[in-house]
């Protein structure tokens, strides 16, 4: 399911969005798959959680305050395919838990074509071609 909005569902503001990055990376932190790979990859967390937030919240409320290249530090990482699969179980998880589902579907749609993108970029970098997994097109 893809969902197209104009302006920002009712119950989406910067300080659910925190809830929501914060839960999540709480869970991820704590994930055997990805867990060990956040250890190596976060130095400061209070930091990370700050700009994860600004992340979402300049995709999903257009605020425009995130200003980083997220690709450049997740090319360093030995990132699988298995590990944006939990990823998106986590995030989709935690997303469900924090909105109505029609709110948590903007952030869930936007994780699938994230984590696609990142796969397809890091299979590009590689010297691959790869389709995306996580978004379905339309036909």
């Amino acid at each position: 399911m893809t969902v197209l909005i104009n302006q920002p569902h009712a119950s989406i503001d910067q300080t659910s969005i925190q809830m929501l990055v914060t839960r999540f990376y709480g869970r991820a932190r704590e994930d055997e798959l990805i867990g060990p790979i956040f250890a190596q990859a976060v130095e400061d967390w209070d930091h990370h959680i700050a700009q994860i937030t600004e992340f979402w919240s300049a995709i999903v409320l257009k605020t425009g305050g995130y200003e980083g290249r997220p690709m450049p530090p997740h090319l360093k990482l030995d990132l699988k395919n298995e590990h944006f699969d939990r990823w998106l179980s986590l995030f989709e998880q935690t997303a469900r838990e924090i909105f109505p589902e029609d709110a948590a579907m903007i952030f869930i749609d936007r994780a699938h074509r994230i984590a696609d993108s990142f796969e397809m970029a890091i299979a590009a970098h590689a010297g691959k071609i790869t389709a995306p997994r996580h978004t379905r097109r339309s036909r």
